[in-house]
């Protein structure tokens, strides 16, 4: 995991250094006069060498590292300091992502604020794919050979084959303009939203479209996993012998041979968990969806560079993190797995 974050954080620091653009003038705008835009530039250490500026962004992301013994760079990193070394000190922080080029706060501010907008959606996703999956992978695997079998499996194939961003367009474009006056739902909107009399309300009905969107491609993909593995059950010897035993066939379905079909499906929701945390950058900005994926979309238009950086960076983290405890939760279904 470190190795992985240590290279994701090295290709965003090169990707990012090289591209055009002066970060001075876009911090400071580009009226500025020259003197103005040289002490910009050495405060954000653009005069130093590359490879020196690489080693100041490892030593600021790092939870301990080496900062200037003063009072205004304890203000700036939010630093406990561990161990005094003469004008520098061995100190213990959080790690510092920068301040974003237009509003001037810090990256790890603005993406607290964001962060919970793409929760949500990406858990609300995950429970209808999870739900709408389950229930259609055991409908096809019950009814297999019959239409309903042959239903679930088209309109899953059709499912992985449909790309998030063009999913959120399609169902913007259905439900949100060409239905709206049948759903009563927009084509844009966020978790809050406020007017000029109510002020600052819920609006859990702008979440619908965005998570039915995001969780196309899973529910397809749990549908399959479901069907297949709810067959391989089904023909496994205790499920011959509950059904021997006279018990009723909902109850072998629901009681003996869901419950052992529903390991890989479990591995695949934690799994895709990540996958939709980092992926719903394009469905966020289809729908005007606050959350992580919009406010980088809008920071690359702008070209608030710390900002897209800390989001890269942060959803990078997210994903190793998910994808480490989907290893562990892979070992305590199957002991095989060492």
């Amino acid at each position: 995991m470190l190795l992985v974050l240590w290279g994701v954080l090295t290709t965003v620091f090169f990707l990012f250094n090289v591209l055009p653009g002066d970060p001075a003038r876009l911090t400071l705008g580009q009226r500025t006069d020259l003197a103005t835009a040289e002490a910009a530039r050495k405060e954000l250490r653009l005069d130093e060498p590359l490879l020196t500026r690489y080693v100041y962004y490892l030593n600021d992301l790092s939870p301990v590292a080496v900062h200037a013994n003063d009072a205004a760079e304890k203000q700036k990193y939010r630093y406990l300091k561990i161990l005094p070394l003469g004008a520098q000190a061995l100190v213990l922080k959080a790690p510092y992502l920068g301040t974003s080029y237009r509003t001037k706060r810090p990256v790890t501010e603005v993406l607290a604020e964001a962060f919970p907008g793409t929760l949500i959606l990406a858990l609300s996703a995950l429970a209808f794919a999870a739900v709408l999956g389950i229930g259609l992978g055991t409908l096809a695997a019950v009814r297999k050979g019959t239409w309903l079998d042959t239903g679930a499996v088209a309109a899953s194939v059709a499912g992985i084959s449909l790309p998030s961003f063009f999913a959120g367009l399609l169902v913007a474009y259905v439900f949100g303009y060409l239905l709206q006056s049948w759903t009563g739902l927009s084509m844009t909107g966020s978790l809050w939203e406020w007017d000029a009399f109510g002020g600052r309300h819920l609006a859990l009905k702008n979440l619908i479209l965005p998570a039915f969107a995001l969780g196309i491609r899973p529910m397809a993909i749990i549908t399959q996993l479901t069907r297949s593995a709810l067959l391989d059950s089904l023909s496994q010897d205790y499920v011959r012998t509950a059904r021997a035993k006279g018990l009723p066939e909902k109850r072998v379905i629901l009681r003996h041979a869901l419950p052992n079909a529903l390991n890989p499906v479990l591995t695949a929701l934690s799994g895709w968990l990540a996958e939709l945390l980092a992926g719903s950058f394009f469905v966020e900005y289809v729908f005007g969806w606050k959350g992580i994926g919009k406010l980088t979309v809008d920071a690359l238009d702008k070209f608030d560079f710390p900002v897209v950086m800390g989001a890269v960076l942060f959803t990078a983290v997210i994903f190793l993190v998910v994808q480490f405890f989907t290893d562990l939760l892979y070992r305590k279904l199957d002991p095989r797995v060492g």
